[in-house]
């Protein structure tokens, strides 16, 4: 499910947009929003994808060999344990995977040398060597294996990058979260499952009211929570301050305000650390100071 770091993240990436295209619409900034993380839903199923893409490309690499007028004797016997891993399996046949697929039009047609690289890279691993060696064939090998995949080869790739951003804009920052959340599933799968366990888009129906109650409050209160921001930064021009500081700290105000329930420690620290990856180098220990 979509934690509740990457929903605040959502909230001040539309705060930025709201305010940057001098919006006047609350109601068409929420919708953009709740699009946005609508979005990143559906990047974690693409992701999901992915291996199962790169092994069909290495089942087709082997029917090639096998079909060659003069093959290898490695080409007529090749190692089909990567292209018959369990793991890859479940998530071909999972019903709950491919239809939310078909329903969204998702997959990787369109991007055929991004699958390409993938492969070529993953074989070229160490990880991937020590797998194909193993004489072992255990369902846990199986999930270590793709784990791998997704850690070290898809994690590292700049080719994913450029794919995401020519399939949707809004997937150009997700593709890490993405990763996690494959990664707790893979983490979740057990041999004796009839279907794999897709996570869910909330982990409940009050991080949905979360993360909108956060934008709302934040956007209607904001010209306030400056006002507070102004008088404990007296040392300041407050018009000097990075615009993401101010948006970061109005942010935090609001959640502080308006969600007592959420411990002041856990939300100072969330937005210290959302800082760290979205303002200024200096950004975090100065929010902090605040």
């Amino acid at each position: 499910m979509l934690s509740r770091r990457l929903l605040r993240i959502k909230a001040v990436k539309a705060l930025y947009s709201h305010f940057k295209s001098e919006s006047d619409s609350l109601i068409v900034s929420e919708k953009n929003l709740m699009l946005s993380i609508d979005k990143t839903y559906e990047l974690y199923h693409q992701m999901l994808w992915l291996v199962v893409e790169v092994a069909n490309y290495a089942e087709n690499r082997i029917e090639l060999g096998r079909r060659k007028h003069l093959p290898t004797p490695e080409e007529l016997n090749p190692n089909t344990k990567f292209v018959d891993n369990r793991v890859v399996a479940a998530l071909r046949e999972s019903d709950a995977l491919t239809d939310y697929l078909q329903r969204k039009k998702l997959g990787w047609v369109q991007a055929p040398e991004l699958v390409k690289k993938l492969y070529h890279a993953m074989v070229e691993s160490d990880y991937y060597r020590k797998y194909m060696d193993a004489p072992a064939r255990s369902f846990k090998e199986d999930v270590r294996l793709v784990e791998s995949f997704y850690a070290r080869t898809v994690g590292e790739s700049e080719a994913l990058e450029e794919a995401l951003e020519e399939q949707s804009i809004l997937w150009a920052d997700d593709a890490d979260f993405a990763v996690i959340m494959v990664l707790r599933t893979l983490d979740d799968m057990r041999a004796s499952q009839t279907d794999v366990p897709l996570l869910p888009q909330y982990k409940s129906e009050d991080d949905a009211a979360f993360v909108k109650e956060l934008f709302r409050k934040t956007l209607v209160g904001y010209g306030e929570y400056i006002g507070y921001i102004d008088k404990y930064t007296s040392n300041w021009d407050v018009e000097r301050i990075a615009f993401m500081d101010n948006l970061i700290m109005a942010a935090a105000t609001a959640e502080l305000l308006s969600f007592p329930s959420i411990p002041v420690k856990v939300t100072l620290d969330e937005y210290i650390e959302i800082a760290k990856y979205y303002s200024t180098p200096g950004s975090s220990v100065f929010i902090n100071g605040v």
